[in-house]
């Protein structure tokens, strides 16, 4: 299943590109406190190359994955500097790299139809095989506490060129989360409409620290990416892979 489209792609990055950029100078200050202070980080989720861009301008290499081809385009325009693929972030094939990121409960998504806890345990083993010794694994990540309390929940949210009207509803016995989206983007003198239907799968980050821990990871929890604190019902996790014995 796709998702993000070429219209959501362009609302997202024109609206939504805050998280991102806001979360950078603390995603920085974490890795270089963490000695990542240069080489390859790999991006999984990377949407439309913020993140990417910023790591470029504070001297890192950036490799960028995500499943949406409108987003890796965007990518390739705002982070000239980084290379990108398209491919389930929960599959690709990770390199050799310093750190590895991923912003905004990417992980959540059921793009990949695979994802459950078991796929991304197959992914923190991938993770430790590719990082160094001492490199950083950063993500965050929506919990069950995600799923709103009375249901459906509406929010309509626009901005200079588009609006959107998201429906979202949640499964608290199976831990899932549902948004229901309409997107309009204004091409000329009139509106185009789009619908999406993004499905996630929530996780409690205590359980994925247990997790990590099996594949070599030293990991906690945490609250933010320095000065930016995360929304309700969404935690990070910061993992650093250990020395072999």
């Amino acid at each position: 299943m796709q998702g993000y489209r070429e219209d959501l792609a362009y609302i997202h990055d024109a609206g939504f590109r805050d998280y991102a950029l806001k979360a950078a100078p603390g995603l920085l200050q974490m890795l270089r406190k963490n000695g990542v202070t240069d080489g390859l980080v790999v991006d999984l989720g990377c949407g439309s190359g913020r993140w990417a861009a910023e790591l470029n301008r504070a001297g890192y290499r950036v490799l960028g994955v995500d499943q949406s081809a409108a987003m890796i385009g965007l990518a390739r325009k705002i982070a000239p500097h980084s290379k990108f693929k398209i491919a389930s972030l929960l599959r690709t094939a990770l390199p050799s790299c310093d750190a590895i990121t991923s912003v905004g409960e990417c992980l959540n998504y059921c793009f990949d139809e695979k994802n459950s806890r078991e796929e991304l345990n197959r992914l923190f083993e991938r993770a430790r095989r590719a990082l160094r010794p001492g490199g950083v694994l950063v993500f965050d990540i929506a919990e069950p506490a995600r799923i709103p309390r009375s249901m459906p929940q509406t929010k309509w949210i626009e901005g200079r060129d588009w609006s959107l009207f998201v429906t979202i509803s949640g499964d608290r016995d199976q831990n899932t989360l549902q948004r229901e989206i309409v997107c309009f983007r204004k091409l000329g003198r009139l509106y185009r409409r789009n619908q999406e239907i993004h499905n996630l799968r929530l996780y409690r980050a205590n359980d994925l620290i247990r997790d990590l821990a099996q594949y070599g990871f030293a990991a906690r929890e945490i609250s933010g990416y320095g000065a930016f604190r995360f929304p309700p019902g969404i935690a990070g996790v910061l993992a650093i892979r250990k020395p072999l014995v």
